[in-house]
């Protein structure tokens, strides 16, 4: 096996990329603190095809260097925005038709292996914060929790890994067979 070049894998650019037909998903950042977590979620959703990642409340935005050190570019891939209250998106976004729902250890959550988006539906997925997560305000007005299944001794991932983790297994659920 040949480790593939920069030429081999025929990268789309930056127009090409925003012209293209994205997965029927927005990630919402939920006073995330750290810079790095967010150019590692704004990475993941260009990897991914994410529609657009709203980044709320304490979230830092860009331009910034330590956002850029992770996110590698994607911040000028990916569509984003800015949005004071976490609470106000969550409900406009349902008010446009979105099912919204955020990951974090709750009564009643869904695992994530058990997930299954409805054809045709969009979804926002809220992420939090590094140490409180999710506000239990959002988790109230969620359609939904999902829970990834850990195992280990540890209590949470990291968000974003926790990011890569989710945003994988819904394009994973949603792209045609």
């Amino acid at each position: 096996m040949r480790k593939l070049s920069m030429d081999d894998l025929n990268r789309d650019s930056v127009e090409e990329f925003k012209n293209k037909k994205k997965i029927p998903l927005v990630l919402v950042l939920d006073n995330v603190r750290s810079l790095n977590n967010v150019g590692s979620v704004f990475r993941t959703a260009d990897s991914f095809m994410v529609e657009k990642v709203y980044l709320c409340g304490i979230t830092g935005t860009p331009p910034h260097r330590d956002i850029e050190k992770t996110a590698l570019g994607a911040t000028e891939s990916v569509e984003w925005e800015h949005v004071s209250d976490t609470l106000e998106l969550v409900k406009q976004l349902k008010a446009q038709g979105y099912k919204v729902g955020s990951v974090e250890q709750a009564e009643n959550s869904m695992k994530l292996n058990e997930f299954i988006p409805e054809p045709q539906q969009h979804y926002a997925l809220v992420l939090g914060n590094e140490v409180f997560g999710v506000e239990q305000e959002v988790i109230n007005h969620s359609d939904f929790v999902l829970e990834i299944p850990q195992f280990g001794t540890k209590h949470s991932l990291n968000i974003s890994v926790a990011t890569g983790v989710v945003v994988w297994d819904f394009l994973s659920k949603v792209m045609p067979k």
